[in-house]
């Protein structure tokens, strides 16, 4: 079974059985396609058995104190961040693959921590019977409260966004995959990789088919790579899907032209 065959299994699955590891790692297997996935899987359930504890003090000293894993701050955007098997060999990365990491050892030692997906700034929830925080990675395991996130949401934003408590919900593993891949998507994009970035939202769409905005982007990405008429395709299903969109008529331009194209191409 090819990568993008194992994915889609892994995706279309129940939700409790989408291991957000292995998805992850898939991920990254696109960019490099020797990887070996299995091998980097069990060099996480060895992070887990060299952990001194199993609370979550001592994978946060662990991870973020002895192993030193934390943020890139110099070269943020660069892909390597979002590849997590870059992530375990540089121990550096973005909010979102350090938060993988950090969930995925707790898995394997029980220990309460969950995704959550705040705009900009991905973090870790540890909830048990007595007590409730946010961890944040990126910044050395800080330890965060609800209104320590908010200011830090506010620092990012100022007055763009408004603040919700819905922005520290909880996220599920599907839900962490698509964006992961909204950010290769967005580097690709940045660096006129459409090949690339094609391949990201590709990998989205099985992650979620009724994202439809991404069938919109698709048909943009294939206009770039001349691919006339599966463009077409793309953006007759978003016109479609999505009636009331408000870039609807620019998208009906766009297959004006499309059609146009196609007319004297034949």
């Amino acid at each position: 079974m090819d990568i993008t065959d194992r994915f889609a299994e892994l995706v279309r699955g129940p939700e409790e059985r989408c291991q957000l590891d292995l998805g992850a790692l898939l991920i990254a297997a696109h960019a490099r396609r020797d990887l070996d996935v299995d091998a980097q899987l069990q060099r996480l359930d060895e992070l887990a058995a060299s952990c001194p504890g199993s609370d979550i003090d001592a994978l946060t000293a662990h991870l973020c104190g002895t192993l030193g894993f934390r943020g890139d701050t110099d070269d943020y955007s660069h892909p390597r961040n979002s590849l997590l098997d870059v992530v375990l060999d540089r121990r550096r990365g973005i909010p979102i693959t350090l938060s993988i990491i950090v969930l995925e050892v707790g898995r394997r030692l029980d220990i309460p921590v969950q995704g959550v997906g705040m705009p900009g700034h991905f973090l870790v929830k540890y909830g048990d019977r007595s007590q409730e925080f946010f961890l944040d990675p990126f910044n050395n395991g800080q330890i965060l409260t609800r209104e320590d996130c908010e200011r830090r949401f506010r620092e990012m934003f100022g007055n763009e966004q408004e603040f919700s408590e819905r922005m520290l919900d909880i996220v599920s593993p599907r839900q962490m995959l698509f964006r992961m891949l909204n950010n290769l998507k967005t580097i690709y994009l940045k660096a006129h990789t459409f090949e690339k970035s094609l391949a990201m939202v590709d990998m989205m769409l099985l992650t979620d088919p009724e994202a439809m905005e991404q069938y919109r982007d698709r048909g943009i990405i294939k206009v770039q790579l001349r691919r006339f008429d599966a463009a077409v395709q793309d953006f007759e299903h978003y016109v479609k899907g999505a009636p009331d969109s408000k870039d609807r008529p620019q998208v009906e331009e766009h297959l004006k032209e499309l059609r146009r194209i196609r007319a004297m191409m034949n």
